[in-house]
């Protein structure tokens, strides 16, 4: 009885070894949260800039601002009920800065082996602007950030951001 249970012990402990083996051989490298937003920011900024779309309220109309040509041009866009809205759309274009950005958690993302996720804000940049169009830019009604969720997929050793939602 004693030489089964020995068998029994050593089995016990080589299987756990092997297991501790094999998840030691796949262990991720870490991401932390600086990580993901650097990630991220490089992201957008690899994509296409574009300009900031400002909608002009009733106090922005009365508002006075001339750009760098000199030009003050507000275009008018109907919605879906016909209503018209002015907005000022930027010449300059820029990228999104990201902030706020929460802790990368373990994640299941579909084709992604190996998956982290996190959420964060995409803020409009507004350097640059006229001092006039940044106050217009905080009038009601326009959003000047939005939260969004980056995911990570594990590439060769390294994170990188797989998707935007």
């Amino acid at each position: 009885m004693k030489s089964a249970f020995k068998w029994q012990l050593l089995g016990a402990v080589l299987t756990v070894g092997a297991s501790l083996a094999v998840t030691g051989c796949k262990s991720a490298p870490e991401l932390t949260q600086a990580d993901a937003q650097k990630l991220i920011q490089a992201y957008y900024d690899q994509q296409p800039a574009e300009p900031v779309h400002i909608y002009v309220d009733y106090t922005g109309l009365k508002q006075v601002y001339k750009l760098d040509d000199g030009s003050t041009t507000i275009h008018w866009r109907p919605d879906e009920q016909n209503k018209g809205h002015f907005y000022v759309t930027t010449v300059q274009t820029t990228h999104p800065r990201i902030s706020e950005v929460s802790d990368p958690q373990d994640d299941v993302v579909p084709g992604v082996d190996t998956a982290k996720s996190c959420k964060f804000s995409a803020g409009d940049n507004l350097e640059g602007l006229p001092d006039t169009v940044k106050h217009m830019a905080h009038n009601v009604g326009n959003t000047l950030s939005q939260r969004h969720t980056a995911d990570f997929a594990l590439d060769n050793g390294a994170w990188k951001v797989h998707a935007i939602r």
